[in-house]
């Protein structure tokens, strides 16, 4: 039997099927166009599943269950997508909504940096440890904590959301409501913002060259590449930025001490160009700094496919 996991995103809906060793077989995939009806979204969600099950001649009778990694907080219970700003969802029954399109009623739904953190715990850099945290830094902070092996969801399913926990009291605006979000700050979405202020007070900065003069097409990597070229204004964009990533890793670790704490989404991708001062900046601010045994904070290993794996792993 195979499972199916999804990845429903701000821009795109994964879909991937998984053989018993985790494997992805299969893949289909459509554009997530919000915002617009969460009917909508669903058809083209239950057309890149028949897409990935076609493409291996795979039936109903193949497939043990369909897993969903969702932004925002799912209601298992009442079997809801209770809120998910990033796709316009208030209340939406996604469990319904899937069953009807695929015929599948083993259906099972979480939240995406829950998924994630999953999927990189069973099978990519948290394998083998009980205490495991994950961070995704993409569009928001996303986060997803794994205790003993278990999800941490509360009691209410809504717990790990991390991105949204202040770290500057009073500061910038949050779609969650907040101010002072660490999402705001250290999210791609943020670094892109922190790259192009400093950008417009620094005409001469090599970060112009990296886009080619075109700001609009400023992304999570464009201070980075700079900063490597030796650029002042781009070095003092990413020191800033990191900062406030270990400001939260710091927290984080204060109130878990897991055995990993792992880093992915787009800036992820740096992996130790961002992790060796993230280390010795979140090391030096921890409570445990003289402890014998540390955090080890790494790099994510499954990229796309951490969420994928998790969603078809989910199980209740």
């Amino acid at each position: 039997m195979y499972r199916i996991g999804v990845d429903l995103g701000g821009t795109n809906i994964a879909v991937g099927i998984i053989d018993e060793q985790n494997n992805i077989i299969a893949r289909g995939a459509r554009k997530t166009n919000v915002p617009r009806a969460a009917e909508l979204i669903f058809d083209d969600m239950a057309a890149a599943i028949k897409d990935a099950m076609d493409s291996k001649g795979l039936t109903n009778a193949d497939i043990s269950s369909i897993g969903v990694g969702t932004p925002g907080s799912v209601n298992k219970e009442l079997e809801l997508i209770e809120f998910a700003n990033n796709l316009g969802f208030d209340n939406v029954p996604a469990y319904k909504l899937l069953r009807e399109r695929t015929g599948i009623q083993n259906v099972y739904f979480d939240n995406d940096a829950n998924c994630a953190a999953l999927g990189e715990a069973v099978a990519g850099c948290g394998k083998g440890v009980k205490d495991f945290i994950m961070i995704t830094l993409g569009t928001g902070v996303g986060s997803g904590i794994i205790v003993n092996g278990k999800l941490v969801t509360g009691k209410n399913y809504a717990a790990g959301e991390m991105g949204h926990s202040v770290i500057v009291f009073g500061g910038l605006q949050c779609n969650c409501g907040r101010k002072g979000c660490w999402e705001k700050y250290s999210s791609a979405t943020a670094l892109i913002s922190q790259t192009k202020d400093a950008m417009r007070l620094n005409p001469d900065s090599i970060m112009w060259d990296e886009v080619n003069g075109d700001y609009n097409s400023v992304n999570g990597r464009t201070a980075f590449r700079a900063a490597d070229k030796g650029d002042a204004a781009a070095k003092k964009v990413v020191n800033t930025y990191i900062s406030y990533l270990a400001c939260g890793v710091s927290n984080i670790i204060n109130i878990f001490q897991p055995d990993i704490l792992c880093v992915g989404g787009g800036i992820g991708n740096e992996k130790e160009n961002l992790l060796v001062p993230l280390r010795r900046i979140a090391g030096s601010e921890i409570y445990s700094i003289h402890a014998q045994k540390q955090t080890e904070i790494m790099s994510a290993t499954l990229g796309n496919d951490a969420g994928i794996i998790g969603a078809a792993l989910l199980d209740e």
